[in-house]
């Protein structure tokens, strides 16, 4: 869990990895995350430039460490990491599972609402749910992560025209209840400066496990 996207990678969702020497990280098309072991040497980092390729900065979740002196930090934030506690998970009669199909109007909703990264393959991560209004979608929740044990809830979003509704407090039980059915249990990143949505989830029951840090950075040239 304090490497959340090499667990993953090294588990439940080995399928998706891409491979060079220590370095893991998922398709482009499925998500940004980018896995580093605990303790990057220069030659992980030469190896995290050349998994990045020509397609710009690297996205790394749950990393304190910092790049070599020649990376360009792009963005820094702090972010928390919180558990499921005491959540009261449940079904809800309203959410429909979202596929593939269900993905053009997925990410017109993100692009909407910013609630984070979502491409085209992230749904393949994991389940995802949402709830339609006048067959239009206006709100969602899925899965992302998958360290042993564990599942994230991500994609949390609603559109701006049913806020204040509940619905995205909703579609976290929904979705938290369907990790709980597989014996796995809930856990969630969110932005350190998101208070509203730190708030939401500490009252569905999730309590904070640990700080964390959100960083994109850029190889130097000489690396790419």
């Amino acid at each position: 869990m304090d490497n959340p996207a090499r667990s993953s990678l090294t588990g439940p969702h080995a399928h998706f990895a891409v491979r060079r020497g220590r370095i893991l990280r998922y398709p482009f098309d499925v998500s940004p995350w980018l896995a580093l072991p605990d303790a990057p040497d220069a030659q992980d980092w030469a190896d995290v430039a050349a998994l990045a390729g020509d397609t710009g900065p690297i996205a790394l979740t749950a990393f304190r460490e910092p790049p070599p002196h020649d990376w360009e930090i792009l963005f820094r934030a702090e972010g928390v990491q919180l558990v499921d506690e005491s959540v009261a998970a449940a079904p809800d009669p309203e959410a429909v599972r979202l596929g593939p199909a269900d993905v053009p109007e997925m990410l017109d909703l993100v692009a909407r609402t910013r609630p984070g990264p979502f491409l085209p393959r992230t749904v393949e991560m994991g389940a995802y749910l949402g709830i339609r209004r006048h067959g239009a979608l206006v709100a969602m929740a899925g899965e992302r992560l998958h360290p042993p044990g564990w599942t994230e809830i991500s994609g949390v979003c609603t559109d701006e025209s049913v806020r204040g509704q509940g619905l995205a407090g909703r579609l976290v039980l929904a979705v938290a209840h369907g990790i709980r059915e597989r014996g796995e249990t809930p856990f969630l990143h969110a932005a350190g400066s998101n208070t509203g949505a730190i708030r939401l989830y500490e009252s569905l029951g999730f309590r904070l496990r640990r700080r964390t840090e959100f960083l994109s950075a850029l190889a130097p040239a000489k690396l790419l």
